[in-house]
């Protein structure tokens, strides 16, 4: 019955077209960090499961397993917002294609080495994911260059961790745990990202892409161990999803 009154609540709270039903699964479809926020809002309110979805995912929302649950999809933030050429960096909503990125930075002198991947997929996707591509025989996941966003946490709340400037404060860079974080910390809904000059695309031409490991991902966020990765996102957890809105599917 909390299904139907969630659904209820959506068609009050927001324009009728920001929920529709793909393959059967509700699919609610933000156009705002405040939008996203909004519904997380509601969904703790009515104690309603969320699943966070790009149009590329791994996880396609599909089978009994999302049954009752509404998918969050970030297809319509999809803008380009800026280009800073001066601090090398780009800021572009989670649901802007990555295979796209480049021919944009192109005219700017930058380029980012994953926009170059065959994944087909949303930048949010890519980072919720953990992208990694293979470079010199070392792992290089596109995390390492994600530097600020902007993202809707279960509570409701906005955040923005992470900074654009080159010498920031020590410590434990926050923004990272969010890639990979699999969309259950919250909703990435945009994301700035370190570039270089095209002038240093030679050295990443021969990257391939390295397999998406969900599982692995799984298996460290139940037993983390001594893994500060891990154990941080267990604290941010816990802090801004104590009603698990956003659980750990498959």
């Amino acid at each position: 019955m909390h299904f139907e009154k969630f659904i209820a609540a959506i068609h009050e709270e927001f324009p009728d077209d920001r929920l529709t039903y793909q393959k059967g699964v509700a699919t609610f479809h933000p156009e705002s960090a405040e939008e996203s926020a909004g519904l997380f809002v509601l969904a703790g309110k009515h104690r309603q499961k969320l699943f966070v979805t790009g149009f590329g995912n791994n996880i396609v929302p599909v089978g009994a397993q999302f049954d009752g649950v509404v998918a969050v999809k970030s297809d319509r933030l999809n803008q380009l917002t800026r280009v800073v050429p001066e601090d090398f960096c780009v800021e572009v909503g989670a649901g802007y294609p990555l295979k796209e990125l480049n021919q944009h930075l192109k005219e700017h002198g930058l380029f980012l080495p994953h926009a170059d991947m065959p994944y087909v997929g949303s930048i949010g996707g890519a980072l919720a994911i953990g992208l990694s591509a293979l470079k010199d025989q070392h792992p290089l996941p596109i995390g390492r260059f994600f530097v600020m966003a902007q993202i809707a946490v279960p509570e409701g709340e906005v955040i923005k961790p992470g900074s654009a400037c080159f010498k920031s404060v020590s410590g434990f860079d926050v923004v990272k745990i969010f890639s990979p974080s699999w969309g259950i910390l919250g909703m990435i809904v945009t994301a700035t990202l370190r570039v270089l000059p095209l002038t240093a695309a030679e050295e990443y031409k021969d990257m391939s892409l390295m397999p998406v490991e969900y599982a692995k991902f799984a298996d460290l966020y139940r037993h983390p161990g001594e893994n500060q990765s891990a154990l941080y996102s267990l604290k941010i957890k816990n802090k801004f999803d104590p009603a698990n809105i956003l659980p750990l599917l498959k």
